[in-house]
């Protein structure tokens, strides 16, 4: 049986492995090698790995984060629009802000900064992209939150002044 302690004890042990790769994939390889500036194949191999490990912990964990959902959808399609406002306002608590640009042939670009668990944001997503209408859509997640716009903290709500109208 395996102790735990050595996964600890060798987690800075460069491991050596063997890897078979289709010809396409090789050549893929070496591509990115060469347009990120990789000094060998396995630096590159260790960030592609790395990378979408931290991609997987950020959709699948619960760990706070920012994220952008991209859509683009056709307006002639049912009640797209009407739909997704509906949705978002369902989730006002992730959706933080949108941005609809008009695209030809009756499609629209929505881009939403959301942030919220990365489970709850991917599962967010998964509803938008999967709406009748919408053509394509995508979430990207960034490694960084942003500072708590709302709610107030209810001392904060207790000191506040009371509204007076002005005087005309």
């Amino acid at each position: 049986m395996t102790d735990p302690d050595d996964d600890k004890l060798y987690s800075n042990v460069t491991k050596r492995i063997s890897v078979s790769l289709p010809g396409a994939v090789y050549q893929a390889l070496d591509g990115i090698i060469k347009k990120q500036g990789f000094e060998n194949r396995s630096q590159a191999i260790a960030e592609i790995i790395m990378a979408r490990d931290s991609q997987l912990e950020q959709e699948t964990g619960n760990r706070i984060t920012a994220a952008v959902i991209t859509l683009v959808y056709d307006v002639t399609k049912g009640n797209i629009q009407k739909e997704l406002a509906e949705l978002q306002r369902e989730h006002i608590d992730e959706v933080i802000s949108t941005l609809n640009v008009l695209l030809e042939d009756n499609h629209v670009m929505e881009v939403m900064i959301v942030q919220g668990p990365g489970r709850k944001l991917r599962a967010l997503a998964n509803r938008f992209i999967s709406r009748k209408g919408v053509r394509t859509g995508k979430l990207t997640m960034a490694s960084q939150i942003m500072p708590p716009i709302h709610p107030l903290p209810q001392s904060h709500l207790d000191q506040q002044v009371p509204y007076e109208s002005p005087t005309l």
